[in-house]
C-alpha cells in the first residue's frame, strides 16, 4: 500500500481523493472507529479540501456508533462494533447525517490486545456511494500505529478505486 500522503505537492492520496471526488462533482464525509480521526486529518492535509469534504464523525465508543450514527443496537449486541455490516452501517449513516455524496469508514482492531473476540489487525473499511455501498477487510499486522496507518491508506485505496472506476456502489 502506498501512503496516505506523499512527497511534493500531490498529497498523495488524499490528494488523488479530493481529484477524483472533484471529476465526480461528489463531496465525501467519514465515520472513523479504530484510525481516530487519522482519516479526516490526512484528508484535510490537502490544500483545499473543503471542496469535496463534508466532514466526520469519530465514533469510538460503541453506543455512538448507534445513537450518532444510526447502526443497528441489534447488530452490536450480537456482533460487536468489528463487523463489516456495522462498518457499512457506519458509512452509510455519516454520509447521510452529514449530506455527502460519499461516505467512508472504519472499524477494527488494533490492538496491542483482541477485543471482543476480534484478533488485531482485523478491519474493516466501507464505502457508500450512490450506486449502493462495499466493505473490504484487509488483514493487517504490525504495531498499533502501524495497523491504523495501513487502514487510513486502505481506506483511502477503497475510495478512489471506487470512484475511478465509475463504481460508486454495486449496481
Amino acid at each position: 500500500m502506498s501512503g496516505a500522503t506523499g512527497d511534493g505537492g500531490d498529497f498523495g492520496l488524499a490528494g488523488q481523493a479530493h481529484a477524483a471526488l472533484q471529476a465526480v462533482g461528489g463531496t465525501l464525509a467519514v465515520a472513523e472507529s479504530l484510525t481516530g480521526g487519522l482519516l479526516a486529518a490526512a484528508l484535510v492535509d490537502v490544500p483545499g479540501a473543503s471542496a469535496t469534504f463534508r466532514g466526520s464523525v469519530t465514533a469510538y465508543a460503541t453506543e455512538l456508533k448507534a445513537s450518532v450514527l444510526g447502526v443497528d443496537e441489534g447488530l452490536l449486541a450480537v456482533h460487536g462494533p468489528v463487523h463489516p455490516v456495522v462498518a457499512r452501517q457506519m458509512a452509510e449513516g455519516v454520509r447521510r447525517l452529514l449530506g455527502a455524496t460519499h461516505g467512508l469508514a472504519t472499524t477494527g482492531v488494533a490492538g496491542p490486545e483482541p477485543q471482543d473476540g476480534q484478533q488485531v489487525g482485523t478491519v474493516y473499511l466501507a464505502f457508500a456511494g450512490p450506486g449502493g455501498s462495499l466493505v473490504t477487510s484487509p488483514r493487517l499486522s504490525g504495531e498499533r500505529a502501524t495497523i491504523r496507518r495501513m487502514a487510513v491508506t486502505g481506506a483511502l485505496e477503497l475510495l478512489v478505486e471506487r470512484l475511478r472506476s465509475g463504481r460508486s456502489g454495486p449496481k
